[in-house]
């Protein structure tokens, strides 16, 4: 099957944080990014809470994530997706991939295929079993995905060099990243992804899904992702603080600096709806385009 590429004027963007804790400044950044984008465009700004993987989810972070956008302004237009609820959606999409032969079980273990070095890419060892459990993997064609990303430029990949047949659901029956994100941005009628350069790897995988599965393809922008001092990735595996929701205006003037955007003297310490309605005004998505894969920061 074929997927349509999204080529209309309508905007519909999102964030999709998982709920492994409260968000950091990097996590504000991408959504304050993405809200920006949304907001430019004229388009709409969903929230997803992409909570499939429950045992690194973080009790009460839900919570924490919805209040933290709520304190900064960033408020979205429809009610909040919660990709737990997605169960059924994600199951049509399971049968579809088997019923065409474009998914198998896997009995591989990861630590074994990891102790081969056949973990990337996988070599396809149970690619011709029959088995009727076990690891669910997509069967990846040799051929090259190719797109534009508006901010890094022309991609491309052969998903059979790496990841190669990649797994969709796990032998513990929890659905990966991959095969969710495609199921729900459809279902929401996402238009525009903006997100991390970290993700960009990922695109290749979700563009083969959505063919094989005949949703649209999104539009992709892919943003330089914020850097501590030790030159990792903020994040929560990194020990990146939570962000103060006291210090709300502080936040986003900090992010919006990121971005290479000063706001103006008499506007510090502004409430934050009033600079985000600055911020509307004043983004260019042009200066993402400049930036590094990644900005360093004093933490």
């Amino acid at each position: 099957m074929t997927g349509t590429i999204v080529t209309a004027s309508r905007y519909v963007g999102r964030f999709a944080p998982s709920p492994t804790g409260p968000l950091h400044l990097g996590s504000l950044f991408a959504a304050l990014v993405s809200y920006l984008d949304a907001r430019h465009a004229r388009g709409q700004w969903l929230l997803r809470i992409e909570d499939i993987d429950p045992p690194r989810e973080v009790e009460g972070a839900t919570d924490a994530i919805i209040a933290t956008l709520e304190k900064h302004g960033l408020l979205w237009d429809e009610p909040i997706v919660y990709q737990s609820r997605s169960t059924a959606r994600i199951l049509d999409a399971v049968a579809h991939l088997q019923s065409n032969g474009a998914a198998y079980f896997c009995e591989c273990a990861r630590r074994q295929l990891r102790a081969r070095n056949q973990l990337d890419p996988y070599p396809g060892i149970c690619r011709d079993k029959t088995l009727g459990e076990g690891a669910l993997r997509a069967r990846i064609a040799n051929e090259v995905i190719q797109f534009t990303d508006r901010w890094q430029r022309i991609q491309a990949a052969n998903l059979k060099t790496s990841p190669g047949d990649f797994v969709i659901r796990r032998r513990d029956g929890l659905f990966a990243y991959q095969l969710a994100v495609c199921v729900d941005d459809a279902y929401q009628g996402v238009t525009d992804v903006v997100r991390g350069v970290d993700l960009l790897s990922s695109t290749p995988r979700q563009i083969y899904l959505q063919r094989l599965l005949n949703l649209p393809t999104p539009r992709y922008a892919h943003f330089p992702v914020l850097n501590g001092s030790d030159g990792q990735k903020l994040s929560k595996q990194t020990g990146a603080p939570p962000i103060d929701d006291t210090r709300a205006s502080q936040n986003l003037e900090h992010c919006l600096s990121l971005m290479g955007m000063s706001l103006p003297a008499e506007m510090s310490g502004a409430d934050p709806a009033e600079i985000l309605q600055w911020a509307c005004l004043a983004y260019d998505p042009k200066r993402l385009s400049q930036k590094p894969i990644a900005i360093s920061i004093d933490e």
